[in-house]
């Protein structure tokens, strides 16, 4: 018997024993080929991001294109072929919104590409920036303040804080010495290490429990996807009852039995008629296309609900650094502080040492090395990294001393008011101070003690203002968005720098040091702009009581103490250039770290929400009519008065073209209010104008004695007139395209009246159906006109208690 060739084992990489890899070395081009044949890269499993085939499948397998089937199909059975044209609408649908939505994935999977975390591995001795999906386990990394971890990986040289709030949930800072392991998904805070990597890929802790979590999560969606998913559900649910009930009706009426064909033709109209078929499609497609939008801007939209919450923003965050300011500082000027005892060139010597030998971990340590970057043969036995949280960093030099260089607050404590009229003039220019201190008492992991600290000397530094900072906050002043600037600067030097920028009430400014509790957060936040001194878990309290205002609250940020907020934020906005913690959890990435694509960007959420509000009013005149009327007609002797082909003329030129265009133009006013209920006060008037008007035409008729035809023709000139007239109101204020889309619906429609009603089975009416149809057309701008000031006036004390609440927090901050 011939023997089964023997598979190799799908993880057999196991199998690869690992090494210890020199940190000063790394592993070899063979080492790193060998584990990269053998599945041990670093590559994630497949993200939940929907393939091409999966988004066409969804927009073709929907509930409501299998009802068009069933309802198609229906209508060939009966002979009624003209009336399938409602299918054309269904399609075009299915392929505008797959081919918008395929478009938008591909925009976006080329900048999540571009946007793809790098790190610097050693390799052969040299240090390179590798693309985090190449590295390898056994690969040496190193680490430095605000990167994110990777993979899995055991500390080999050097010393690393790191914050493990993404994985744990918990915030406090973690020392890790060389032998402690690291979990991939945390980020470093401050210090810098060589680690090596011992578990990559699907089996690093990270992979894990997403994969754990993709088991039970469910997609979260915005207000108003909810509302619309709520609203097709409840049609799906009706539709089908209601279908049966109404054929049965029509067919089985003992008054007025209409033949099969006609029952069916009627019952199909009225479900066509209750189907929002392009609404939620519309939406999707919107937003679809937005993305694509900003994709093009260099805008990487990781999380498509954030769309909608941009329109809502009404209070933006930006730290100081990065945002109002470049990136890069430079020394400004150097202040002794004890001359009797350190000359210049001491000072100069003490950070030359300081600073010798050290990767920069910020742009402060970096400005500070470029500027003291003389010879020394001082060595450090020992150092404390910079940590966010203590805003000090330390050097001992043995029987040269130990010093440390940081926050003067910080490291002064109780004793700051003996050097406070030294140091606030120059926080008061828009500078960063440093102090540089002697620290006679060994170091430990506690806060340093006050008694042992003596200053040597203040240390200066600045930013730029950003060219485009003063125009950026003039536009959100413009549209009603409060700036607050959360800084871990010195409050005085952060007002000072948001005053040059423009930004409004800038010298309101606050110590969060002097912040406690979570009521003096909420009251704070009520009066003060600008927030010094404000540390990451601070930052998380500040957009917490904002949001507890009733405030949706955009943060900008793009260092890992901003990683806190930017998560807990309505919408993270990170810069690319910044750490990669903080573009891991941010909704937005701008790729070109420029501050200045934010009026471009919280204005395409305003368009497309304000938009998609417009066109949902058109859709749901329809559908509310529909739905009301189909009730109605179980209880009454009437037949559904229009025909599916007639329907389709009526939405195809006051719904579905108009939609088009309304979706797509400019319209940046600040979103209010709820979704749906913006949609209801629009829509309700024509909805129940065309009600009225049509229970009105079949009264008449019957009363007359005139024919169901008659019905259908005065039925559907009426409800056109309701049609363009909501059209007309959905369209103020009028701009050139708007009075354009209205010119060409209303010439086309009458086109298809006047010219062409035989194709629409629309017969002639006879002198009597002519005086009700007039008298029915003069009557429609007073029933509308009704129907507006009653849900005018209903939706005005709804709005009456927030705005109550809102004068009363104006009148707080005044």
């Amino acid at each position: 018997m011939k023997q089964k060739s023997k598979q190799p084992h799908p993880r057999v990489y196991r199998q690869i024993p690992m090494l210890q890899a020199d940190p000063a070395e790394g592993l070899s081009p063979q080492e790193t080929k060998l584990r990269q044949s053998n599945g041990l890269s670093n590559i994630m499993p497949p993200s939940n991001t929907k393939s091409e085939g999966q988004i066409i499948k969804e927009n073709v397998l929907t509930f409501f294109n299998l009802i068009f089937l069933v309802l198609a199909l229906c209508l060939c059975l009966v002979g009624s072929f003209k009336n399938l044209m409602f299918l054309l609408v269904a399609v075009a649908n299915t392929v505008v919104g797959s081919f918008q939505e395929i478009r938008a994935k591909r925009a976006v999977d080329k900048l999540t590409l571009v946007a793809a975390g790098t790190a610097k591995a050693i390799r052969s001795g040299q240090r390179v920036s590798v693309r985090t999906d190449q590295l390898v386990r056994d690969d040496i990394v190193e680490f430095a303040a605000g990167d994110q971890i990777c993979a899995d990986a055991v500390v080999r040289d050097g010393q690393l804080q790191v914050n493990e709030s993404l994985l744990t949930g918990e915030a406090d800072a973690i020392l890790k010495n060389p032998g402690d392991t690291l979990k991939s998904g945390s980020f470093v805070i401050s210090g810098r290490a060589r680690v090596q990597l011992t578990h990559v890929g699907s089996e690093s802790y990270a992979a894990k429990l997403a994969a754990e979590a993709r088991r039970n999560v469910r997609s979260t969606k915005s207000e108003m996807m909810l509302s619309l998913t709520k609203l097709i559900t409840v049609v799906g649910i009706a539709l089908i009852p209601l279908g049966i009930i109404l054929f049965l009706r029509h067919f089985l009426s003992v008054f007025q039995g209409l033949p099969l064909r006609d029952s069916v033709e009627s019952t199909v109209s009225a479900l066509i008629g209750m189907i929002p078929e392009g609404l939620y499609l519309l939406t999707s497609v919107a937003i679809a296309a937005s993305c694509l939008k900003l994709s093009r801007k260099r805008v990487l939209v990781q999380d498509m609900n954030c769309i909608e919450t941009l329109a809502h923003v009404d209070v933006l965050c930006v730290d100081k650094t990065g945002t109002i300011t470049e990136p890069t500082m430079e020394v400004t000027d150097v202040y002794p502080l004890n001359s009797e005892r350190f000359s210049y060139d001491d000072i100069e010597k003490i950070l030359a040492a300081f600073y010798h030998g050290e990767e920069p971990d910020n742009e402060t340590a970096r400005a500070m090395g470029q500027q003291f970057a003389g010879e020394t043969t001082w060595r450090a036995v020992k150092r404390m990294a910079f940590s966010s949280s203590t805003k000090w960093s330390g050097a001992d030099f043995g029987e040269n001393g130990r010093y440390v260089v940081g926050a003067p607050e910080f490291i002064m404590g109780d004793r700051y008011d003996s050097i406070r009229s030294e140091a606030e003039p120059w926080s008061e220019r828009g500078c960063r101070v440093l102090l540089l201190a002697a620290y006679d008492t060994a170091f430990d992991d506690g806060p340093l003690q006050s008694a042992h600290v003596a200053p040597i000397a203040l240390v200066f530094l600045s930013n730029l203002l950003r060219p485009d900072a003063q125009e950026t906050f003039r536009y959100f002043a413009s549209q009603g968005v409060s700036v607050r600037v959360i800084s871990g600067d010195n409050p005085i030097t952060v007002a000072q720098v948001a005053a040059r920028a423009g930004i409004e009430n800038a010298d309101r400014y606050v110590d969060a040091m002097t912040l406690s509790t979570e009521q003096d957060f909420e009251e704070a936040v009520k009066y003060y702009t600008v927030f010094g001194r404000v540390t990451p878990e601070q930052k998380r309290y500040l957009v917490r009581a904002f949001q507890k205002q009733g405030h949706t609250v955009a943060m900008t940020g793009d260092g890992v103490n901003d990683v806190l907020a930017l998560k807990d934020a309505n919408c993270g906005i990170a810069m690319a250039s910044g750490s990669q913690a903080a573009s891991q959890v941010a909704q937005i990435v701008l790729l070109n770290s420029q501050f200045s694509a934010m009026p471009a960007i919280v204005a395409e959420g305003r368009r497309v929400i304000n938009n998609i509000q417009r066109a949902a009013s058109l859709f749901l005149v329809k559908n509310i009519f529909s739905f009301a009327l189909t009730l109605l007609l179980l209880f009454i002797d009437m037949p559904y008065p229009l025909l599916p082909i007639q329907l389709s003329l009526i939405s195809t030129f006051t719904i579905g073209i108009p939609s088009f265009f309304l979706a797509l133009e400019p319209n940046y006013a600040r979103v209010e209010g709820k979704f749906m209920r913006n949609v209801i006060r629009r829509a309700m008037p024509g909805g129940l104008t065309n009600l009225t008007i049509v229970l009105l035409a079949g009264f008449f008729t019957s009363t007359f004695g005139l024919s169901n035809e008659q019905l259908n023709t005065i039925c559907v000139w009426v409800m056109s007139a309701v049609g363009l007239v909501t059209l007309y109101h959905v369209s103020v204020p009028f701009t050139r395209l708007r009075l354009a889309v209205l010119a060409a619906m209303t010439a086309a429609m009458l086109f298809s009246l006047l010219v062409i009603p035989a194709f629409f089975d629309l017969p002639a009416l006879n002198a009597s159906s002519a005086l009700i149809l007039v008298t029915l057309l003069l009557a429609c701008p007073t029933v509308m006109r009704f129907f507006r000031v009653i849900f005018d006036k209903r939706v005005a004390k709804l709005d009456l208690a927030p705005a109550k609440k809102q004068k009363k927090r104006h009148r707080f901050e005044k």
